[in-house]
């Protein structure tokens, strides 16, 4: 299992519309990725900007390509949430899932 992570900054008034177009847009359209191993989404207020962590999970790092292209390190950022991120990171890092909540009491990677 491969975890990628990715970070974006909005500023508070476009906090929540972030929130909900991740939620009822950009997750959903990921789903239709064959690998697509689900998604965790983090949300912060720093007091000046809110930030948001994603962490999303594909079964292979080929299931990775298939999301992002030939450039999986290259962040996939809509248009629509490029209009609400005051910044975001240009690359997304890529990890080797070794311990997985998700994957029941032991906690070993699915």
């Amino acid at each position: 299992m491969i975890g990628r992570l990715w970070h974006g900054w909005t500023s508070r008034e476009n906090a929540d519309a972030y929130e909900s177009l991740l939620r009822f847009e950009v997750l959903p359209g990921i789903h239709r990725v064959r690998g697509f191993g689900g998604a965790c989404v983090l949300r912060r207020d720093t007091g000046t900007e809110v930030e948001f962590v994603t962490l999303t999970f594909f079964e292979t790092i080929e299931a990775v390509r298939a999301f992002a292209g030939e450039d999986h390190e290259k962040a996939v950022v809509p248009p629509k949430a490029r209009a609400l991120l005051s910044r975001f990171d240009e690359r997304s890092a890529h990890y080797r899932v070794i311990v997985d909540p998700r994957a029941g009491s032991t906690g070993e990677s699915r």
